[in-house]
C-alpha cells in the first residue's frame, strides 16, 4: 500500500460529515498527510432540471455564503487552513474528481448512504466519484446503515 500524502475529504456539511471527517483525520495522522476539504454546491438550475421561470441568483448567493461559513467552521475542527478549503459550484462527482486531480490527491474520502441498487452499497455521489477517480476512494458508511 502506498502512502497517502494528500487526502481530499468530500463533505456535504451535514452531521454525518463529522463521521467521514474523523476517518480522514485518523488517516491523515497515520500517514502525516495534508487534508483538503471539498464541498460542492449543485446549482439550483441543475437540481431542479433547469426550467425555473425565475432568477435564482440571489438564492444561490445566499446558499454560497452560508456554505462558505459552514465549510470554514467545519474545516477549523480539522485544522485545515483556508488554502485547502474548496467550495465549488457544479456536479459533485465530477467536481470532487477534478479537485482531487488538481491537488494531486492520493485518496478521496467520501460518505456513503445510498438506499438501492449499487447505490445501496456506495451512495450515488460516492459511486460516481469511485468510477471516475484517478486515485483511491474510501467510502465511509454513514447514516442508519453505519449503525446496523
Amino acid at each position: 500500500m502506498s502512502d497517502y500524502r494528500r487526502i481530499v475529504l468530500a463533505v456535504d456539511l451535514t452531521e454525518e460529515s463529522n463521521l467521514v471527517a474523523e476517518r480522514a483525520r485518523r488517516l491523515g495522522e497515520a500517514f502525516g498527510a495534508e487534508i483538503h476539504v471539498v464541498h460542492v454546491i449543485e446549482p439550483l438550475s441543475l437540481a431542479y432540471g433547469g426550467d425555473i421561470p425565475m432568477d435564482l441568483s440571489t438564492v444561490q448567493d445566499q446558499i454560497h455564503e452560508q456554505a462558505k461559513s459552514h465549510l470554514a467552521e467545519f474545516s477549523a475542527k480539522l485544522d485545515v487552513p483556508p488554502s485547502r478549503q474548496h467550495l465549488i459550484f457544479g456536479r459533485p462527482e465530477s467536481e470532487i474528481q477534478r479537485t482531487a486531480e488538481a491537488v494531486g490527491a492520493d485518496v478521496i474520502i467520501v460518505g456513503s448512504h445510498g438506499r438501492h441498487g449499487l447505490a445501496l452499497l456506495l451512495g450515488s455521489t460516492a459511486n460516481g466519484v469511485l468510477h471516475g477517480a484517478n486515485c483511491d476512494v474510501l467510502a465511509v458508511r454513514v447514516g442508519q446503515e453505519a449503525q446496523a
